[in-house]
């Protein structure tokens, strides 16, 4: 496994209304919802990282810090950045970034745990 400083990924997703915090519960206003641009966020970055991870491993948000700058209305196109800021033994740290077509909406950090996929979920299920 080589999860280097560096490494990024990028995602995309037109916003549509069951993206919105009207749907999703966060609020009342049909814009895109601040809960769906912190999964966005996670997507790019679990997937920076997914690549170089061996079979039968993964990873787990354990920590985001994110701040949602500017609303961005049903149709638009969102697009999530993360990029590995540090590796600490098992914990990847990232930088994180969501622009819609107009500019910056949200930013902020991101720590990610890496697991064994099947210890990770026997222990989950044994709770």
């Amino acid at each position: 496994m080589s999860i280097e400083i560096g490494m990024k990924h990028t995602v995309e997703l037109t916003v549509a209304p069951e993206n919105t915090a009207k749907v999703v519960g966060s609020g009342e206003l049909e814009v895109f919802a601040t809960p769906m641009m912190a999964a966005l966020m996670e997507k790019a970055a679990y997937m920076a990282i997914a690549p170089s991870l061996p079979e039968g491993d993964s990873s787990v948000g354990c920590e985001l810090k994110i701040s949602h700058v500017s609303a961005t209305p049903v149709g638009m196109t969102v697009r999530a950045e993360a990029e590995v800021t540090a590796v600490e033994g098992k914990m990847i740290h990232y930088s994180v970034k969501a622009y819609d077509e107009r500019g910056l909406i949200g930013e902020g950090t991101h720590v990610r745990a890496l697991v064994h996929s099947d210890r990770f979920l026997e222990r989950t299920n044994n709770k």
